[in-house]
């Protein structure tokens, strides 16, 4: 379903945007054809069972939601020796070329009324560019958001035979009355042989709604790596998606959520194998407490083309109260014979032998029920290879649980 074209928005608030940032044609061309194209697009498709629409976006009332003239923030890029992390004004002065070829490569700006809408209205980026050969660890980008909503872009190239990893988080600075929009793009292209880990850390204020999409498409020999983690937020809307273009190419995503209170996740990994010897790992973990809500749905399509294919996908969502809810839709779409793949999923409470077994041995109920939790994310966090960012999802985790 189409949503309406809010009335605070319009080509002059587009055009005083793309003019504020001194930006060239090809690009204010590009916003206003996005922001044309929201009368028509339909917003994102959201899981649903007989009877039940799970994540409700036709409720977000933009108007309300978006100050596109408005927007606050702070951010602070460190980077890291022979790789450029650069503002979106500096990468389009210092890289013009660069940044009209690649932009919107990965992401379709129109491809739902969400992205669209991001694309006419993003103040903040970030381009991070990696040169031929070039090993990096520790780029990292901070963003504050300050004002009722925020619109940001991260675009991130990889030439031949480099490396890169990445930290990208984002949290509430100066707080406000009434709810709050947050939108994040994330495009990867991912050259031949080149390796990519990008970790993000979500930790809003809970009158946030959030919508992130992060697309990779991975050339031959490349590995693009995704570890997500969503803490914060009233309602988040999360894609992460590789398509795995080269021979040989390898993408992995892990995710972990912990939810309370009245909080929504609504969190989709998807992969698209279409070249040969292709591998995709998918790993995810999320606690409901309260009255906490989760739908995950999860696609390994594998193509006609895609010869000698490795594919898994793993979905756990553990749940600590009776009021809260979730449910997963774990896919698997294959075309091509020549395939190992498998997938699984479920939901469920905390064990009652492991916690009687706890308790009978002097540990108090609550105690044990939190070592429990903390254990459940384990075998996510084993997989995360940044440090800091380990480091903070298990302090939230903790956080959360002594709350």
């Amino acid at each position: 379903m189409a949503a309406q074209l809010p009335a605070n928005l319009s080509p002059e608030t587009v055009r005083t945007l793309s003019e504020e940032r001194d930006e060239p044609e090809w690009l204010t061309q590009t916003r206003l054809d996005a922001l044309e194209a929201l009368e028509t697009l339909d917003l994102p498709d959201v899981i649903q069972t007989p009877g039940r629409r799970w994540t409700n976006l036709e409720d977000l009332d933009f108007e309300s939601l978006v100050d596109p003239l408005g927007a606050e923030e702070a951010t602070e890029r460190v980077t890291a020796e022979g790789v450029e992390v650069l503002d979106f004004e500096t990468a389009l002065a210092e890289h013009p070329d660069l940044v009209e070829e690649r932009f919107g490569s990965v992401i379709d700006p129109q491809t739902n009324y969400l992205t669209a809408l991001s694309v006419a209205l993003f103040t903040t980026g970030t381009v991070v560019y990696v040169p031929e050969g070039v090993d990096a660890t520790d780029v990292k980008i901070r963003t504050e958001m300050n004002g009722r909503s925020l619109f940001t872009h991260t675009l991130i190239v990889t030439e031949a035979s480099s490396s890169v990893t990445i930290l990208e988080s984002i949290e509430t600075g100066e707080e406000i009355e009434g709810n709050r929009y947050h939108s994040n793009l994330v495009e990867v292209a991912a050259g031949e042989n080149s390796y990519v880990q990008y970790g993000s850390l979500q930790n809003l204020s809970e009158n946030t709604y959030n919508v992130t999409l992060k697309r990779g498409r991975a050339d031959t020999y490349a590995s693009v790596n995704w570890i997500e983690g969503n803490i914060g937020s009233r309602l988040t809307r999360s894609d992460i998606e590789t398509t795995l273009s080269g021979d040989s190419s390898e993408s992995k995503i892990v995710g972990a959520f912990f939810g309370h209170d009245d909080q929504h996740f609504d969190v989709n990994a998807r992969v698209w194998h279409e070249a040969e010897h292709t591998t995709a790992d998918l790993v995810t973990r999320g606690v409901l407490d309260d009255r906490a809500r989760s739908v995950y749905e999860g696609v390994q399509d594998v193509g006609r083309e895609a010869w000698d294919t490795s594919s898994y996908q793993r979905e756990n969502t553990l749940m600590l109260s009776d009021d809260s809810e979730a449910d997963a839709s774990p896919k698997l779409i294959i075309n091509n014979h020549d395939t190992e793949a498998s997938h699984s999923a479920t939901v469920g409470q905390v064990d009652q032998e492991d916690l009687l077994y706890m308790t009978s041995r002097s540990i108090p109920e609550r105690t044990a029920r939190n070592m429990l939790v903390e254990g459940f994310f384990v075998p996510v966090l084993e997989e995360i290879a940044v440090d800091e960012l380990r480091e903070d999802i298990e302090s939230l985790v903790a956080a959360r649980l002594r709350e």
